[in-house]
């Protein structure tokens, strides 16, 4: 396990404080700026002034007082020079790949990422000539194999969406770095459990709707990497996030950066748990997939990448086999037992469950699907924290002995 401690470099970064001195920064809802002297606009426009160059504000879409806030904690957080905010996870990812490719270059991709990013880079990106080639994230030597001349960007989830394939982000970066190419890596799963950029990543991208924000009640997505990367996303004639627009509300940045500070308490609890409910299942027979059990094929790596006393994460997955028997567990822990919901999305409070290949992963063809490992049968769980360890592991025992996923 490494020594990083994300949470001690976010407490350690200057504060922000409201414009009275309340202990929470103001809430910048302005779209526009005003400026003193009418000389200060085109400096403004011309690059050689902004926020960090006296201060200078010119419109929300370029830059916000309150997003940059969460945007200065959120490179702390991750050990990185900078960050940007957008609109989604799905926007930051576009965005930063296509800030760095451009029309007949390759992306060698992981096989394992969320249905929408991979459709995004299997379908849009064809369309305009990015070209991709998928595969098992769990040897970086099948990215190596995959490299060609117009590669520009290796990219990969850290755990799986949703079969918790890990990818070994120290190999892959030294790969990158060797063929002079970008690692793009997706934390989502691992927010302060794992620390990319420090592992080697170049650019670190995140949909903070998930574990960051963790109440399911707003989208808002992040791009850490490079000041210079985030200048060019920021760029007033090239920059992607500038000029596409995925613009990240005040009020929303606001909402973060008051759940910032105990992220690292909720990820804690989220492992705490998954680990006690997955042991359970393990011990039952139940084909359960976690990253704690030392079952787990890439146990070993996980424990190597992980923050110290953070765990393995909230995720963990069971096998059903087929799709009825997958709707029949979900009936079972959601209307008979009240363990969690129904529900696409992931570090919520409360436990969430899908049926992956029917839902989240459903972009993605049943023959790619297979390839990945993805089995028609596969509940993916977001365990939350609500309700006794006791209470829920009880409630999850009755229903996988109901559906007959018991062997034991």
């Amino acid at each position: 396990m490494n020594d990083f401690r994300p949470e001690q470099d976010l407490c350690e970064v200057r504060r922000e404080f409201g414009e009275h001195g309340g202990v929470t920064p103001s809430i910048s809802r302005s779209s526009t700026f005003t400026v003193m002297d009418p000389e200060t606009m085109p400096e403004i426009f011309g690059g050689v002034r902004g926020p960090e160059e006296g201060g200078c504000f010119l419109y929300s879409r370029h830059f916000n007082p309150t997003v940059d806030i969460l945007a200065r904690y959120l490179s702390a957080m991750e050990g990185t020079e900078f960050a940007v905010c957008t609109a989604s996870g799905m926007s930051a990812i576009s965005c930063a790949l296509l800030q760095i490719c451009r029309s007949g270059d390759h992306i060698v991709s992981s096989d394992t990422i969320y249905g929408g990013t991979h459709a995004l880079l299997n379908e849009l990106f064809a369309q305009l000539g990015i070209t991709t080639t998928f595969v098992d994230p769990r040897d970086p030597d099948n990215f190596k194999k995959a490299i060609t001349p117009q590669t520009r960007v290796l990219f990969t989830e850290t755990m799986g969406n949703p079969t918790l394939k890990f990818a070994d982000i120290r190999a892959l970066s030294k790969l990158a770095k060797a063929n002079h190419l970008q690692l793009v890596v997706d934390n989502t799963f691992t927010p302060m459990m794992i620390s990319p950029a420090r592992l080697g990543a170049d650019v670190v991208v995140y949909s903070l709707t998930k574990f960051i924000n963790g109440a399911s009640d707003l989208v808002a997505g992040a791009i850490c990497a490079t000041k210079a990367m985030i200048h060019q996303l920021m760029d007033l004639h090239t920059g992607r996030v500038m000029l596409f627009g995925p613009t990240m509300d005040p009020r929303m940045a606001y909402d973060i950066i008051q759940r910032l500070p105990h992220l690292a308490i909720r990820m804690r609890e989220h492992s705490r748990r998954a680990l006690a409910i997955g042991r359970r299942l393990d011990e039952l027979g139940v084909p359960v997939t976690y990253p704690g059990l030392p079952a787990f094929r890439q146990h070993a790596l996980a424990t190597a990448l992980i923050n110290k006393g953070f765990g393995y994460g909230g995720m963990l997955t069971i096998d059903c086999g087929t799709r009825k028997r997958a709707d029949d567990l979900l009936d079972e822990l959601q209307n008979k037992e009240d363990f969690g919901y129904i529900a696409v999305s992931l570090g919520y409070f409360d436990t969430l469950m899908s049926c992956s290949g029917s839902t989240t992963s459903s972009e993605i063809s049943e023959a790619d699907q297979h390839k990945m490992g993805l089995s028609p049968g596969l509940v993916r769980m977001s365990i939350g924290y609500t309700g006794t360890l006791e209470m829920r592991i009880e409630q999850i025992e009755r229903a996988v002995r109901r559906v007959g996923l018991v062997s034991n």
